[in-house]
């Protein structure tokens, strides 16, 4: 079985041979503008329209917590948008995390990748601006993706050394 690679890099040029699905997650208000997005972004302009237009006419989509929007950004490359976060703030209600809808999120991205025979690439999701916990969403990515025969990297930007490959 294949375990999740950690790594240091930027997850928007993912490593690796094959179809590469790129996943991260969306808040459901609609904006897009700080943290990974802004990476993403700076490489593609789809995945932003895109996210922007499925907000927009979410009287008659799918958008909402839990779902997912597949966005082509080359022969070789997708972007998955997830929506995993409540808002874009911590308030009464805690940090905007939806581990719950990363969950079903990640079961959508788990289908795609089997259906494009791709590997799974991201940054620690959910443990930005969302306000979560990578030892909360481990798990997850680990059920969904891992344990499905699904190649996963980890990509951690920044000083702190990345922890070497891991086994599920």
């Amino acid at each position: 079985m294949k375990g999740i690679t950690y790594v240091r890099g930027d997850a928007t040029a993912p490593h690796g041979k094959g179809v590469k699905l790129i996943a991260h997650v969306c808040n459901d208000l609609g904006g897009w503008g700080k943290g990974f997005v802004v990476a993403v972004s700076r490489r593609w302009p789809e995945p932003e329209k895109a996210y922007r237009r499925w907000h927009r006419e979410r009287a008659g989509n799918d958008f909402g917590l839990g779902a997912v929007q597949f966005v082509r950004v080359g022969p070789y490359v997708w972007v998955a948008n997830m929506v995993g976060q409540r808002g874009m703030r911590p308030g009464s209600k805690g940090v905007p995390v939806r581990y719950e809808a990363i969950d079903t999120a990640l079961g959508a991205v788990a289908a795609k990748a089997a259906e494009l025979g791709a590997s799974v690439h991201m940054p620690r999701i959910g443990c930005g601006l969302a306000g979560g916990t990578w030892s909360r969403v481990e798990p997850l990515v680990r059920t969904r993706l891992v344990e499905q025969g699904t190649a996963v990297t980890v990509y951690d930007h920044g000083e702190e050394p990345a922890r070497g490959s891991v086994r599920a």
